[in-house]
């Protein structure tokens, strides 16, 4: 199982950034995706959640109307939309996928975010 994030970044407050994290390595499309992050000093927390066919989706409170996960099943590739980030968005964000009837947890590298002016 292989996660390999992209995108990231610095960016000014009230600024857009696409993460991407293509996966590799077990059937896509029958699994949840997550998207979480780890700001410094704290623990990680699920930012995101869309389901295998990506008819639902979950969200934090604090990212609700600001952060949009997606995915493409035909490219193996799950996505987290920020827009509107503000500084408390800066973390490290990583992907994770479950498998095995959630007893395993896989992890993309993590991609830094850092939202400042």
């Amino acid at each position: 199982v292989q996660l390999v994030q992209s995108g990231g970044g610095l960016v000014q407050p009230g600024g857009s950034l696409r993460l991407s994290c293509a996966a590799s390595g077990f059937t896509f499309n029958r699994y949840d995706m997550s998207w979480y992050r780890q700001a410094p000093g704290k623990e990680r927390e699920l930012v995101a959640i869309i389901t295998s066919s990506g008819g639902s989706t979950n969200y934090e409170d604090s990212v609700k109307g600001r952060f949009t996960i997606s995915r493409d099943n035909a490219k193996n590739t799950v996505y987290l939309q920020m827009n509107s980030l503000k500084p408390e968005d800066t973390a490290v964000y990583y992907c994770n996928v479950r498998l095995n009837y959630g007893r395993d947890d896989y992890w993309g590298q993590g991609t830094q975010v850092t939202v400042s002016s």
